[in-house]
């Protein structure tokens, strides 16, 4: 169950909705006074090399973050008009892109994209001094990479590192002290059981602590259990009478194909979703103008689309 190391995948198309996402959230939840908890039930390794040997052997940052970053970098050409020639320029980000493609250059010094923060850090750079993170992690490697991350920035007890399963171990958090918290479950579904896990820990959570914003992110794959994921957490906010939103973020088709030799080539991971129990009534607005830039720059085929439904 530990074949799983995120350092391979970050920055990747999924990081750029989910971390898109999570700052959007955080940007509104602490505008309120009261202290705030968060908890990331699948903390990872908390930062990343973009040039390290994980996230160069599987290239996918390229096809995500560095591929925004090549967008806005790239000279503008010259485009021949029936009128005049015209210059096309860079994209103009929407607010919450450009608000991502800040805050991770701020972990990197001007001009170089080498650092990718993962969950943690974005979420413990966007903090006030009285809220609280606490993260969970289960990787041996892992949490004790997390751990001395986490060291380097000096936070003192702000910041907890929990070597446990965040399914189970978020229950004896729940309901937080001053009763504001965000709850980031971002697994890496490698079990199969984590996709019914996850729903469980939702249910069993919106019992114990209902006003709580919730979000999940979850591949969308050629398995029935992927998609099962938010048709099962809209039925749980429906009945729990909660308002709720999902996007997700297709970057190129599911199905298989061959290679000239007859060897078939699997897709990888062509689309995912971050589902939102309790979003700010912010997020909405801000991702309807930003999915579908996100599905026009990080298309591979001619199958992305973005998609957002919600209730409120």
């Amino acid at each position: 169950m530990f074949s799983y190391r995120h350092a391979f995948h970050a920055g990747n198309h999924a990081d750029v909705l989910k971390h898109t996402v999570l700052i959007a959230i955080l940007r509104h939840l602490v505008h309120k006074d009261t202290a705030l908890t968060v908890f990331d039930t699948h903390a990872g390794a908390g930062l990343y090399r973009l040039d390290g040997d994980y996230a160069e052997t599987s290239g996918e940052a390229a096809d995500g973050f560095l591929r925004l970053i090549g967008a806005q970098a790239k000279p503008a050409p010259v485009v021949e008009t029936s009128s005049a020639p015209t210059k096309a320029t860079a994209p103009q980000w929407t607010p919450v892109i450009q608000d991502y493609l800040d805050l991770v250059a701020s972990f990197n010094a001007k001009g170089s994209h080498k650092v990718y923060p993962g969950s943690p850090f974005i979420i413990q750079r966007l903090l006030r001094e009285r809220d609280k993170l606490k993260l969970f992690e289960l990787h041996p490697t892992d949490a004790k990479t997390l751990s001395a991350n986490i060291a380097q920035l000096e936070v003192g007890r702000q910041v907890a590192v929990l070597r446990e399963d965040g399914f189970e171990g978020l229950k004896k958090f729940l309901p937080p002290p001053a009763r504001r918290a965000l709850v980031l479950c971002d697994p890496s579904y490698e079990v199969k059981t984590d996709y019914a896990r996850v729903v469980a820990m939702i249910a069993d959570s919106l019992q114990r602590f209902a006003t709580g914003t919730y979000a999940i992110w979850y591949p969308l794959i050629a398995r029935p259990e992927a998609h099962d994921v938010p048709r099962k957490l809209k039925t749980l906010a429906t009945k729990a009478g909660k308002a709720w939103l999902n996007a997700s973020l297709t970057v190129k088709s599911s199905k298989l194909t061959t290679d000239e030799a007859g060897v078939v080539i699997r897709p990888g991971l062509p689309a995912s979703g971050i589902f939102i129990i309790n979003p700010p009534h912010t997020l909405k607005t801000a991702l309807q103008l930003a999915l579908p830039q996100l599905a026009s720059i990080l298309a591979q085929d001619r199958h992305a689309t973005s998609a957002l439904e919600f209730a409120t």
